[in-house]
């Protein structure tokens, strides 16, 4: 349990080091580091991720369910997996016109009953009104740990789509994968506090 709490600590640690403003000796005075670094994607997420902490409104991420595509496990595998992943999650957001940002931490059972932690930037068009109903598409990133790959810290790459009214939605991501591994539709609550 001491090492799931080090593999999350350091995931945090990671997702927090990027949202940290660069300092740079020889900056003058209200040059920026879009100057320094030109506006491509990695830096889109830094500045983006910084704004959101800085800028955002608290939220709260209920993991609901999780989802073996039957078509890629065995009836054996599927009796066997975990598809109520209780946990829970913090985070900030904020909306950019019909852009949504968020930085967020979440821990939640796995598959296999394991605590799996997740920290990272999540990035939605939302279609409709953010202040009424609708609906988001666009992508997570961030680090996750697994206990079935000892809580090493690795990156993470996911569509993810949502459904809602103002600050409450249904969230999901699907991960993809092959013959029995991967293929899981994940889908949580985020409640904008």
């Amino acid at each position: 349990m001491i090492f799931i709490m080090h593999s999350f600590t350091l995931a945090i640690g990671l997702v927090c080091s990027l949202l940290m403003p660069p300092t740079y000796a020889d900056e003058a005075p209200g040059e920026t580091d879009s100057v320094k670094n030109p506006p491509g994607w990695w830096s889109r997420i830094e500045s983006h991720s910084r704004n959101t902490w800085r800028d955002g409104q608290p939220d709260l991420f209920v993991p609901l369910r999780t989802w073996h595509n039957r078509l890629a496990y065995s009836q054996q595998s599927i009796a066997s997996f975990n598809e109520q992943p209780w946990g829970i999650g913090l985070g900030k957001s904020r909306t950019d016109g019909n852009d949504w940002h968020a930085v967020y931490a979440m821990a939640f059972l796995d598959s296999h009953h394991d605590v799996e932690p997740f920290a990272g930037y999540a990035y939605e068009k939302i279609g409709g009104s953010p202040a009424g109903w609708h609906a988001g598409f666009g992508y997570t990133v961030g680090i996750s740990a697994r206990e079935s790959y000892g809580y090493i810290p690795f990156p993470i790459l996911l569509p993810l789509a949502s459904a809602g009214y103002s600050r409450l939605e249904i969230q999901a991501t699907y991960i993809p994968g092959g013959k029995d591994w991967g293929n899981v539709l994940f889908i949580w609550l985020h409640l904008g506090l």
